[in-house]
């Protein structure tokens, strides 16, 4: 017993073929919304957009101070490298270099100096982390020499970020 085809019915689409009504259509056939196809109303958005203004406010300044500890910590970092490639210089020549001869002697021979087997640096002498030069002078006022940054303020003195980092003392190598 053989099964015959099934009779051919209307083609979806066809003028003939039945009308499939959507779950949530009315009678009339417009669309009825459930509460899970609908959008966000302009309240909603504008609650998150306040909640997040709030927290970026509380949480921003946090993070902003913290960029500025790091800078200064990274200046702290680079003033001992330098330090150390300072005392590698004297160890080879028997002095430091002089304030005129700055830190660059430390990546160029600064002329008639015997001993001199640099660079003693792999890279350009490099600048504190807010881009300005790093001081430097030899005979220093607190050791051999001084090599200090003015900070983000780029002036003597100063607080927080503003303040002075130096070779010598508390913030860092003492000479």
């Amino acid at each position: 017993m053989s099964q015959s085809p099934p009779a051919p019915g209307p083609v979806a689409g066809h003028a003939l073929a039945p009308r499939l009504r959507h779950p949530f259509a009315t009678r009339d056939g417009r669309h009825r919304h459930t509460r899970d196809e609908r959008g966000f109303t302009l309240i909603e958005l504008l609650v998150v957009v306040i909640i997040l203004g709030l927290l970026a406010a509380l949480v921003g300044p946090r993070l902003l101070g913290r960029v500025g500890q790091s800078k200064t910590a990274a200046a702290r970092v680079q003033i001992e490298l330098l330090g150390a490639a300072l005392d590698q210089f004297k160890l080879d020549v028997g002095r430091y270099p002089t304030t005129q001869e700055g830190l660059q002697a430390l990546q160029v021979s600064p002329g008639n100096v015997g001993g001199w087997e640099g660079p003693y640096l792999k890279k350009d002498v490099p600048r504190d982390p807010w881009g300005n030069a790093y001081q430097y002078k030899s005979p220093g006022d607190h050791g051999e020499y001084d090599l200090w940054t003015f900070g983000a303020d780029n002036a003597s003195g100063g607080d927080g970020e503003n303040a002075d980092v130096t070779s010598w003392g508390t913030e860092g190598k003492s000479n």
